[in-house]
């Protein structure tokens, strides 16, 4: 049975292991270059200092994280979080992102974050279904903003007020 708790540096090289995939394999997160194990553990650690970074460990192995960051800079913004969420590619459909967005919304709302907003790239349906049955809605969709695997991809944005 997977648990999930929050995320240490120390997972920094499992996390890696998943989300380097997307980043290789889709157009999901637009960097391009895989991330080393150093970098995502200053990411942990910037990120903890002040929201929740979770992760879903089943037998010992992480294999899948949620996290939320600021949504953007300016003081009146501080109520409001952008989230992410991504699952080792074997631990897809089995509910852990559900289980993922549960703990981190609990988090959150302890915390007195008042919006969450969630960034998809098009297409990407089973995201568009996981954040749906969350409880967030679209509220946008931009056009052609990002270009990764010589293509245009499009972002929306679903948000979702606790």
């Amino acid at each position: 049975m997977p648990i999930i708790r929050p995320a240490e540096v120390d997972d920094a090289g499992e996390i890696c292991r998943i989300y380097n995939h997307y980043i290789i394999h889709t157009s999901i997160s637009f960097e391009e270059v895989e991330v080393e194990s150093a970098e995502m553990a200053r990411r942990i650690a910037e990120v903890t200092a002040h929201l929740p970074w979770l992760v879903a460990e089943n037998e010992g192995v992480v294999v899948g994280y949620a996290y939320a960051t600021k949504w953007r800079v300016r003081s009146a913004y501080r109520f409001s979080v952008e989230t992410s969420v991504y699952l080792a590619q074997d631990a897809r459909g089995l509910g852990l992102g559900a289980l993922l967005y549960e703990g981190l919304l609990e988090e959150l709302r302890e915390l007195g974050v008042h919006a969450v907003i969630g960034g998809i790239a098009q297409p990407n349906e089973a995201s568009v279904r996981l954040h749906e049955k969350m409880g967030f809605h679209q509220v946008a969709m931009f056009e052609q903003v990002g270009f990764k695997n010589d293509r245009w991809v499009d972002v929306g944005y679903w948000q979702k007020l606790l």
